[in-house]
């Protein structure tokens, strides 16, 4: 299906039939105008996503004014609105003038059609680009509001305060950051902190679940790719990397990444460039990486299954966040915090937690940590019927393990454990299963496979 819009200004009603049999066959829509006076109007109706540009309206002048000039009117209208710029004469220093004013390429008449369909389409991705990254943007915009209104909790227990201190100072730089943590510890708010305090908080903070990616689609995913690359690569397309261009890039579940491609990435963090699936030229990247994993990378290095140098080019600094269970002096201050958010959305002002409800909270054990904390504080909040939460307003898990001590429990082997239990309270299950330990369908498969489940 041809997608896109294309608006062309020419005053040649014979050129503007012509462009109009020939560009219905690649676009979705295509408007023509035969004055650029109208073209204010014109933009505000149709919004398309490139606008084809005659230069010359006048008779007897062809000096390209006009074109610079409508082209700096269209500017002002919408920055990011490539403009393709249309003459009969090839003028040099005209075309260097107008790139500089904005113009996204230059087209001479009588023009190839080839290579102006290659034009338009190479405009209409270049939009598209700009569109993913403003919506990032404007994503992470309303990310930051949230934050300053301190709607994350740290605790006050000391290796939370610790941990807190470490990530200001590390935020000041842009050094490489690792988090490691189990499931559930806040991972991805530590690393959404770190983009919020850091100097690059005005552009966008770009998360990749790299447990969700498969094989094929990582290097396009990733770095992108242009048309024509492989089947369905319709149209050129920015990878995270180039989303992320002047912010942060986090990889979630890093140490989920296959073998094979953790040579990939190492190759483009020492570069500091990508080069597009399809595509042979390099696009210098400037990002702030940030890797989190609840695998342990050291052992995994030993058994072979994580390159050590790409674990040492990731590992500038370390921060590990503590399972709940091992700080249990933060949860009534965590408990009290998820009860302010819940009984807000859901109108039940005035809802406190009792005394009994917070021991209940502190002896059980948090296999599910902080995300798991937080979902029993929600379901309480909706089952509550009084004023006071009470114990039995909390549905939370057995005590499970056969007698397992969960002090002594290694990540990977607290991980493993969880996700079989889980997989025994819903039949196998696995959209149950996922949602219940709040990871991904491909991420949970990936982990059945590691642990031979």
């Amino acid at each position: 299906m041809n997608a896109g819009s294309v608006l062309v200004v020419d005053d040649n009603k014979n050129v503007l039939s012509a462009l109009r049999i020939l560009l219905e066959n690649y676009f979705g829509s295509v408007h023509l105008l035969t004055t650029p006076n109208q073209l204010s109007s014109k933009l505000k109706e149709l919004s398309p996503d490139v606008v084809l540009l005659d230069m010359n309206f006048s008779a007897g002048i062809n000096t390209g004014n006009e074109g610079i000039y409508w082209l700096s009117e269209i500017k002002k209208y919408d920055a990011d609105l490539p403009v393709v710029l249309f003459t009969a004469y090839a003028d040099i220093d005209l075309a260097v003038k107008a790139l500089k004013e904005g113009a996204s390429d230059f087209v001479v008449k009588p023009w190839d059609n080839a290579k102006l369909v290659a034009t338009l389409q190479a405009a209409y991705s270049l939009r598209q680009s700009r569109k993913e990254v403003k919506h990032l943007r404007e994503k992470q915009d309303a990310l930051n509001r949230v934050l300053q209104k301190n709607e994350i909790c740290w605790g006050e227990s000391p290796v939370m305060r610790k941990l807190y201190d470490m990530v200001r100072k590390v935020a000041k730089t842009d050094a490489n950051v690792l988090i490691i943590g189990e499931n559930g510890t806040g991972k991805e708010i530590v690393a959404r902190e770190l983009h919020h305090v850091s100097s690059r908080n005005n552009e966008a903070f770009v998360a990749v679940d790299m447990g969700a990616i498969t094989g094929s689609l990582f290097e396009s995913e990733l770095f992108g790719h242009v048309k024509g690359a492989f089947t369905d690569a319709r149209t050129d397309r920015a990878g995270k990397f180039e989303a992320a261009q002047g912010g942060t890039l986090f990889l979630d579940e890093i140490g989920n990444l296959d073998y094979p491609l953790q040579a990939k990435l190492l190759t483009v963090l020492q570069s500091r460039q990508i080069v597009r699936v399809g595509g042979n030229r390099p696009i210098p990247v400037d990002i702030r990486l940030v890797c989190a994993t609840n695998r342990n990378l050291f052992q995994m290095v030993q058994n072979n299954e994580f390159r050590e140098d790409l674990m040492y080019r990731i590992n500038t600094i370390l921060i590990e966040i503590p399972p709940l269970r091992n700080r249990k002096e933060d949860i009534p201050l965590l408990a009290n915090f998820f009860l302010d958010r819940y009984a807000s959305k859901y109108a039940k002002t005035g809802l406190k937690l009792a005394m009994p409800a917070i021991k209940k909270l502190e002896s059980y054990h948090w296999p599910g940590n902080v995300r798991e904390l937080q979902h029993a504080i929600e379901k309480a909040v909706i089952l509550c019927e009084e004023n006071e939460i009470q114990p039995s307003d909390f549905v939370l898990r057995k005590q499970e393990g056969n007698g397992v001590n969960f002090e002594q429990l290694t990540l990977d082997g607290a991980e493993k454990l969880l996700i079989e239990n889980s997989m025994k309270r819903n039949n196998g299950n696995m959209s149950a299963i996922a949602a219940e330990l709040g990871i991904s369908r491909p991420t949970l498969y990936s982990k059945i496979k590691k642990y031979n489940l």
